[in-house]
């Protein structure tokens, strides 16, 4: 069974934590929850941090609020491993006729639905403590989330635009990052929650080039399917559309020239991506798409640095 977890969840880094020292009765739920795998929740957090960021530079201050940052973190690592049981727990006998898939927990038999569906309400209910520490305007909007994230495992029987989906579903941390801030939303957390749909439709693209042989004898559908071997142009206007409405956030919400600067980055890391991609090549496209935690953190890191230097400048030399 090691050996078949090695071969069919390549995104698991070997030598892990869990695998190294996690409890071997706990190891089979830390996978579920994609523990092993923390991209998911870094590509769930990262828009949370954005809509953060600049909505700090909006109301002037130098800092995001670092405890719903923590709060943020908490949820994401929560509702990840929830949305994933979930996800695996409906795609169970999909995930067993994948070769990517078919370790994984319920697919294999290691966890029975029951008892995934108990963990899942277990992360459920952290999310829901970390959702009600926020305004009630943002408690609403959360619960708002769930519709996407319910409906999501269903989207790649039915659709070849499943990652419009989950674009939809992982982006809401940029609306939730405004709200929790501001109790209400505003143009730039509408720009950039746009921006982060176009970023994961994109990514989630390229995370589907690896299953392209499997998933047609599956009958899974993705857009990586959809668009064959046009899939890089596809990708590009994705990116692009997503660089675009990032500038567009960043304009409507009065950011300075720090914040354009790591809007700029973000595209040209979303570009190289693009220019990258191998159909044919399964493993680069898995790190691509793992990259894009470093351009989620290029942009984060430009909006906070752009707060912090509109609100020190003017007390230094005002």
């Amino acid at each position: 069974m090691n050996d078949l977890m090695d071969r069919a969840i390549p995104d698991a880094h070997r030598g892990n934590w869990v695998d190294r020292s996690a409890p071997d009765w706990a190891r089979p739920y830390l996978r579920l929850a994609r523990i092993d795998r923390p991209i998911g929740w870094w590509l769930l957090v990262l828009p949370c941090w954005w809509s953060a960021a600049l909505v700090a530079g909006y109301q002037g201050k130098s800092l995001p609020d670092i405890s719903d940052m923590v709060l943020f973190l908490i949820g994401a690592v929560a509702m990840r491993g929830a949305g994933s049981t979930y996800n695996d727990i409906v795609d169970r006998d999909l995930d067993a006729r994948v070769a990517r898939t078919r370790a994984r927990p319920i697919a294999s038999g290691q966890i029975g639905v029951k008892a995934a569906a108990l963990f899942c309400a277990l992360q459920c209910l952290v999310g829901l403590l970390v959702l009600l520490s926020f305004n009630h305007f943002a408690i609403g909007l959360g619960f708002l989330s769930m519709l996407p994230v319910l409906v999501y495992p269903f989207m790649k029987r039915i659709t070849s635009w499943p990652q419009a989906v989950l674009g939809l579903a992982f982006s809401w941390g940029a609306l939730m990052g405004w709200a929790t801030a501001e109790g209400a939303l505003a143009a730039p957390a509408l720009w950039l929650y746009g921006a982060a749909i176009a970023w994961t439709m994109g990514y989630d693209t390229i995370y589907a080039v690896q299953d392209i042989e499997d998933d047609a004898i599956a009958g899974i559908r993705s857009t990586a399917r959809l668009f064959g071997s046009k899939t890089p142009l596809a990708v590009g206007i994705f990116y692009g559309i997503a660089s675009f409405l990032t500038f567009g956030a960043v304009f409507s919400g009065g950011a300075g020239w720090v914040a354009y600067g790591a809007a700029a980055a973000f595209s040209v890391h979303l570009f190289y991506q693009m220019i990258k991609i191998r159909l044919e090549d399964g493993a680069l496209a898995l790190k691509l798409f793992q990259s894009n935690r470093n351009a989620g953190l290029i942009l984060f890191a430009g909006l906070a640095l752009d707060a912090a230097v509109r609100h020190v400048l003017p007390t230094l030399f005002g």
